[in-house]
């Protein structure tokens, strides 16, 4: 078999923005893991008998699902196997592929969609919350965007280049590493944008027979100042951690029935005001 071509591998990457169009309940991401990798395998089997072609595509027809983000690495290093395997041989490719679809999932989940997703998101939406601005949206796809077409890029063309040296030589504990330290940034994103963006104070004060009353809000700027933002955004994690994302709405609703009912009781009741 011949060498791949760089263009073919950019085919490859370019089919890779619509792996997820052809999605089906049996067999995942297969047909469309098959469409992505066609231009490879037409270039590899050009001058091959028209049964091995066949037989070639039909191996990418089983069932496969991974993280999106994933395809293009795991694409590359199968390119890397194709071409220097025989037709005796090819069960190691399938082989290999079914091994890696499982642990470039969590790593593409713990990294990216529960990690850079959120992150993105936050600092879009932080930039939208006092003035509605537009600008927060294009923030958030720039910076999804900005990260993962390099790491399609490079790993596809790092998977072909390296082949299976790259998960065999520790790659797989570098990635390990690297969704640790994701986890940390987004840890420290999300808690300096707290203050910023989760507004909560309270009004709460106790009036003495002699002297100033006693400011709980002017207590707590004093010892700490956004512990209330902090509590509030910690109830709202744990409801949606139990109800496993599934009830955001719900908690939506919540926040804003919550907020409503401590204005009213303020407004038409100033000495029961808690919260404003």
């Amino acid at each position: 078999m011949g060498k791949i071509s760089n263009k073919a591998l950019n085919k490859v990457l370019l089919r890779t923005q619509g792996c997820q169009f052809a999605h089906n309940y049996e067999r995942m991401q297969s047909l469309s893991l098959t469409y992505c990798f066609s231009p490879v395998l037409e270039e590899l089997y050009k001058d091959r008998p028209k049964e091995e072609k066949v037989h070639a595509m039909q191996r990418y027809l089983e069932y496969f699902n991974t993280h999106p983000i994933a395809i293009p690495f795991i694409l590359g290093i199968q390119a890397a196997l194709e071409e220097s395997t025989t037709e005796d041989q090819k069960e190691t490719c399938t082989a290999i592929k079914t091994s890696l679809m499982g642990p470039f999932a969590g790593l593409g989940d713990s990294m990216l969609n529960l990690t850079w997703y959120p992150i993105a998101g936050s600092i879009g939406a932080s930039m939208c919350i006092n003035d509605g601005s537009l600008v927060g949206p294009l923030v958030m796809f720039l910076l999804i965007n900005l990260l993962y077409w390099p790491l399609k890029y490079f790993g596809l063309h790092l998977g072909y280049t390296k082949g299976l040296e790259l998960v065999q030589s520790g790659g797989m504990a570098l990635f390990d590493r690297l969704g640790n330290m994701a986890n940390v940034l987004g840890v420290v994103v999300v808690g300096c944008l707290i203050p910023q963006t989760v507004k909560l104070s309270t009004a709460l004060q106790f009036a003495f027979s002699e002297g100033e009353p006693l400011v709980i809000q002017d207590q707590l700027n004093n010892v700490m100042p956004y512990m209330l933002p902090v509590i509030l955004t910690f109830v709202c994690y744990k409801l949606l951690k139990k109800g496993q994302g599934k009830n955001s709405a719900s908690i939506i609703l919540g926040m804003i029935v919550f907020a409503l009912v401590f204005a009213a009781i303020g407004y038409y009741i100033p000495w029961l005001k808690i919260f404003a």
